[in-house]
């Protein structure tokens, strides 16, 4: 299926307006480009509150946004932004947040782990679990105490998410009831068949993902951890529940949608959706796509399914 017409009208625009492929920008360029983005998704719906807290991590501290959208939320909602673990910061993902607190009837904490090239891998799993654990020690502050803990993330997010259950399940907590995984990285194969499809390669390509890794993980032989590529880990057994969204024109989509496929051989619970006429990136263009209502509609309906059949 072709990409459908709002996002053929999006790059129309985008290709317009000039400007360099991203893999030929320095980091500080990139970050430049995902906060003018930023800016065309507008504000958020009302929330009960906005607060940034600032997490302990080794070497400093970290921000993180918490988004209240009631006063009785169902539970938290970590998520971890995408932007190839160099670009993007939790604040450019505000609207998001507040869409999904005010869907899912969760707080969202949104993390802003350290990026690459500065911070290289592992800080930004290591950031990440600080933050989850940070969460977990106030569950009851953020939620009413009983409230379900959901991890969720887009693209390089939805690897970090994937790794936190992973992480969470070795430590014998945090006990994490959902993961939600949008296009998610899960692993460090740049030559499958979606990463070659010359119809995939759209506002992110197979050359930005190699441009993102060099960054991350500029040593190739550790790309292959776990803690860098999840698909890698031997057992996936005992994971949580899983929910998986792919897009179709996705340089990501065969990774995703095989991590996804491994999920349900070890027994875990997965539901997953590819949306066809799609591109990498579509989940989070809040009021410039309509894919992304949609995606975020399935998403709020795939946790509330999910929260209604646990036990009480």
């Amino acid at each position: 299926m072709a990409l459908d017409e709002a996002t053929t009208g999006f790059l129309t625009q985008m290709a317009a307006a000039g400007g360099q492929p991203l893999h030929e920008m320095s980091p500080q360029e990139g970050r430049a480009l995902t906060a003018t983005l930023g800016e065309m998704f507008g504000a958020g719906p009302e929330v009960s509150s906005v607060v940034d807290q600032h997490i302990p991590v080794d070497g400093g501290t970290i921000l993180a946004r918490v988004i209240t959208p009631q006063d009785s939320p169902r539970g938290v909602l970590v998520y971890y932004h995408g932007g190839g673990w160099v670009i993007g910061y939790a604040t450019e993902f505000d609207t998001l947040g507040r869409t999904l607190a005010v869907k899912t009837g969760m707080t969202v904490v949104l993390v802003d782990y350290r990026l690459a090239p500065e911070h290289r891998y592992p800080t930004a799993v290591e950031d990440s679990w600080a933050a989850l654990k940070w969460v977990d020690e106030r569950r009851s502050e953020l939620a009413p105490e009983g409230g379900s803990l959901v991890v969720c993330g887009d693209s390089a997010g939805g690897n970090l998410a994937a790794i936190m259950t992973q992480r969470a399940r070795a430590a014998g907590g945090p006990a994490i009831d959902l993961q939600v995984l949008v296009y998610p990285v899960t692993d460090c194969d740049l030559d499958n068949e979606t990463y070659v499809d010359p119809a995939n390669q759209l506002m992110l390509s197979r050359d930005s993902m190699v441009w993102f890794w060099d960054h991350y993980a500029p040593d190739a032989d550790r790309r292959t951890e776990p803690d860098a590529s999840p698909s890698r880990a031997e057992d996936l057994s005992g994971l949580p529940p899983a929910v998986v969204v792919t897009a179709e024109h996705d340089v990501l989509r065969q990774e995703g949608e095989a991590y996804a496929d491994r999920l349900r051989a070890a027994g875990v619970p997965v539901e997953s959706k590819r949306f066809d006429g799609q591109m990498h990136g579509f989940f989070t263009m809040v009021n410039v796509l309509p894919g992304s209502a949609a995606s975020i509609d399935y998403v709020a309906d795939a946790i509330d399914k999910h929260l209604v059949s646990q036990p009480v």
